[in-house]
């Protein structure tokens, strides 16, 4: 008889709730919630509790921070029925997406063959579906799990500016965390690089370019050189990728331009790097005497780094993947995640626990139907580990 705890009957009882499954993702999806609309964000964050509470059930404990102008945070508790001692882990899981408003209209959800595609299925909508049914699974069967933290926010699209304090402060609560974005094209992600965003200004003293050449400093003239000496800096062996990504200053052909901005994106793997990058963006000065550099902006997210820790509860889900007949992958991934935040802090932290499909941030985002179930079965055995 099969063992109600082992990962097949976990699937077993996940695949019988496939229709279920795919309704509650059709549904959320159907939840507009951009970063930047306050209204549809609290609209969105009150349509998933109210769908947490149906599936569920109360939690034992709820705290809300408000986001002021961004998307507030809620943080849930769901113990263990059966095990009181049992560990605390803090699952990561954000409600906003990078679609605007309306989006839905023009392309709804919609089903071929084993894909689902809408507005944030893959980023991250469908990890939530997939944490929750792993945790019904769970409770359905009897078996081990511990107890479980959801922190669920609605800025991190913009950088999480008002849910870090609380995603610091509630995994610190427990002895791991369980980040479920998207994974990479199925790999689960063992580490993250760090982010820095950063700004670039050149003042300079507008003349007449034809009238007086010799005359006033050209902005524009500075923040080329600052581009160069930027981009070549970038060491791609090291892990550290900087690119001014948008560019603009002056205001007339004829006259020399005395503003001019850079906005750029850091990429580090490692914290040498990230003081390396400081080093360099502190050495910017501007050749002509008459001109400046300001600096502004700085690091976004820390870097989130493959500890033994990380490792070891990589090899649990491994474990559980090779009873579910999956190879299990890692990655090391340039993008980040809440999940930086917590490693930074000490905690081992598994990320990519979400959907396998691909499209981030795209038109095409889209999600594998029986992908969610395998990976909604990952979870709840990796959960039966942990306990």
């Amino acid at each position: 008889m099969m063992d109600g705890t082992s990962p097949a009957a976990l699937q077993d009882w996940i695949n019988g709730h496939s229709d279920e499954m795919v309704q509650d993702l059709s549904d959320y999806i159907g939840q507009e919630t951009p970063s930047d609309d306050k209204n549809l964000l609290i609209k969105g964050l009150d349509w998933a509790e109210r769908w947490l509470g149906l599936r569920l059930g109360a939690p034992s404990a709820r705290r809300l921070a408000d986001g002021g102008e961004h998307g507030d945070t809620v943080v849930l508790d769901y113990p263990s029925p059966t095990r009181p001692t049992a560990p605390w882990v803090t699952a990561l899981c954000h409600y906003d997406t990078v679609w605007q408003a309306g989006t839905l209209a023009e392309w709804p959800v919609s089903i071929d063959g084993d894909a689902l595609t809408g507005p944030g299925a893959f980023d991250m909508k469908a990890g939530l579906v997939q944490l929750v049914w792993a945790l019904k699974a769970c409770d359905a069967l009897n078996a081990p799990r511990p107890h479980v933290r959801l922190v669920l926010n609605g800025d991190e699209e913009l950088g999480s500016p008002s849910s870090r304090p609380v995603i610091e402060e509630e995994s610190v609560r427990g002895t791991s965390v369980l980040v479920f974005e998207a994974s990479a094209d199925g790999a689960l992600k063992t580490a993250r690089k760090g982010v820095g965003i950063f700004r670039v200004e050149a003042h300079g003293e507008a003349v007449h370019a034809g009238l007086d050449p010799q005359a006033g400093a050209s902005a524009i003239d500075e923040i080329s050189r600052v581009v160069l000496k930027l981009h070549a800096a970038s060491d791609l062996a090291a892990g550290t990728s900087i690119n001014v990504g948008v560019l603009n200053g002056g205001t007339r052909t004829n006259v020399k331009a005395g503003h001019a901005t850079a906005h750029i994106d850091v990429r580090v793997s490692s914290e040498t790097e990230a003081q390396r990058v400081d080093r360099l963006f502190a050495s910017l000065r501007a050749e002509n005497p008459l001109a400046s550099i300001t600096v502004s902006g700085g690091w976004n997210r820390p870097v989130m780094q493959r500890t033994e820790k990380t490792a070891a509860m990589f090899a649990q889900a491994a474990e559980v993947a090779s009873a579910l007949d999956l190879d299990l992958k890692e990655a090391s991934v340039g993008g980040a995640s809440d999940g930086n935040f917590a490693a930074a802090l000490g905690l081992p932290v598994l990320d990519g626990l979400g959907a396998v499909g691909a499209g981030a941030h795209a038109r095409n985002e889209w999600i594998s139907i029986s992908g969610m179930l395998q990976r909604a079965a990952l979870a709840a055995g990796l959960l039966t580990r942990l306990a």
